[in-house]
């Protein structure tokens, strides 16, 4: 009659106090060892008596451990997809071992405790851990970026890429492991705090912080994004990161005003067809809402009598847009072409529409205010510095609510699926409140007094 059992070497830790198991086999008098490979734990995680692995919330390990291990408990302790997959393992090699014997048997082959463990090492197939992208937040969020790279614009998957960098940096500096399970609310405190204190070196020597709160919310938002997917795919997240509230400060909405419009559509550009292109594409961005992906794909087919219909790269939805006098008129300019807008590449655009503005003379004064951490930070530009292709979607938007449409209007048009994210348009101009109080209740007929 045969046994075995696993036996803990704690003859045998490592750096973390975490020790190997082996298996203890005996057969007939006789007795071999077979060291299970990968399957390294602290005693914390072994129950001797039920021969298992068993799982230790972080919380009751740290008041178990010595002071020196629990400050590196990410590494020391054991996550409860660690402690299925060693009993998985467990498990497997007692079936193997049973396996082997019967083969003997049924062969009637007396068999040895050497024989017995020979054939298991030539047989087992060792796993301590399940996929990657199920026990490490990288693998994931390069399988998130595989899963969305056809279904999400390139740029848009680039945050994601960010905050996996970010991750790693993290990681090498505080020597946690980052993994589902330990991303809890403190690991966002810890991992803000982190962000916050990243810095840059420029050439000269000079160390400035790398991120802004701005950026800084993105990222956390985005790592949130990540659990949320990784819970809808059967991954054991800790629940209590969703109590940590991200906060994210008011940005300045740039766009051009009425006047500013009318100075670029006014512009005597006849004898520069560069500049002249340009203006045609920016304006036509300002009149329709439509984003530069979008305007890249338009064809003449898109355009049907007095109105655009096009499927929205970005979104994936129907979008008619009505055309307009501006539009209308630039659609017309470029009639005996082929494509219906002379556009050029994105890059080349954002430097030449800052060339157009300044041009225009759209350079009033503008203030910026970033945070980092709790310092605030102020630059003050000529307008023109700040203007770029996704202006032209701002304006529209902008222009629209102060022409008297409304939110529901502009946001059928402009393609805006959230209020939420577009409600700051409705927010940035007081001229809108006078806009829609005289389209409601008509102008004042002249001034008056008012006592």
């Amino acid at each position: 009659m045969s046994t075995l059992r696993f036996n803990f070497r704690a003859d045998k830790p490592d750096k973390f106090s975490k020790c190997p198991l082996e298996l203890i086999y005996q057969v007939s008098g006789q007795r071999k060892y077979f060291q299970l490979k990968g399957t390294k734990l602290n005693s914390i995680n072994w129950d001797a008596v039920q021969q298992l692995a068993v799982y230790l919330p972080p919380v009751k390990a740290k008041k178990t451990l010595p002071t020196d291990l629990s400050k590196t408990l990410d590494s020391v302790i054991l996550m409860e997809t660690e402690v299925e997959t060693i009993n998985s393992y467990i498990s497997k090699i007692k079936a193997d071992v049973r396996d082997i014997e019967v083969r003997f048997e049924l062969d009637k082959i007396p068999y040895s405790a050497s024989m017995v463990i020979d054939a298991l090492k030539s047989s087992v197939s060792i796993k301590t851990k399940k996929e990657e992208h199920k026990s490490y937040l990288f693998d994931f969020i390069d399988k998130y970026i595989e899963d969305h790279s056809v279904s999400r614009e390139a740029g848009s998957l680039t945050v994601y890429r960010s905050v996996k960098n970010h991750l790693q940096a993290y990681q090498a500096e505080t020597k946690h492991k980052v993994r589902f399970e330990t991303i809890d609310y403190s690991f966002f405190q810890r991992f803000q705090t982190f962000l916050i204190n990243r810095t840059k070196t420029d050439a000269q020597g000079n160390i400035s912080p790398l991120l802004n709160n701005t950026t800084i919310a993105k990222a956390l938002s985005t790592l949130k994004t990540f659990l949320s997917y990784a819970r809808k795919n059967g991954i054991k997240v800790n629940d209590s990161y969703r109590s940590f509230s991200i906060k994210r400060e008011k940005l300045e909405v740039i766009a051009l005003t009425e006047s500013d419009l009318s100075a670029l559509l006014n512009m005597d550009l006849t004898n520069n067809k560069r500049l002249d292109q340009v203006r045609d594409i920016f304006c036509f961005s300002c009149a329709s809402g439509l984003r530069i992906s979008d305007m890249q794909q338009l064809k003449r087919e898109h355009i049907k009598r007095d109105e655009i219909n096009l499927m929205v790269k970005k979104t994936k939805t129907e979008l008619t847009i009505p055309l307009n006098e501006i539009t209308a008129a630039i659609l017309n300019k470029y009639k005996e072409h082929h494509k219906p807008l002379p556009l050029i590449s994105s890059q080349k655009l954002n430097i030449y529409i800052k060339e157009l503005c300044k041009e225009a003379h759209i350079d009033e004064p503008i203030e910026i205010v970033r945070f980092r951490g709790t310092k605030r930070e102020t630059t003050t530009y000529p307008k023109y510095e700040l203007i770029h292709l996704h202006t032209g979607r701002k304006t529209f938007c902008t222009l629209s609510l102060e022409k008297g449409m409304s939110a529901e209007q502009v946001m059928s048009i402009s393609g805006h699926t959230d209020y939420k994210s577009f409600k700051r348009y409705v927010d940035v101009t007081e001229k809108l409140k006078k806009v829609v109080m005289i389209k409601a209740w008509g102008a004042p007929v002249s001034k008056m007094a008012i006592i």
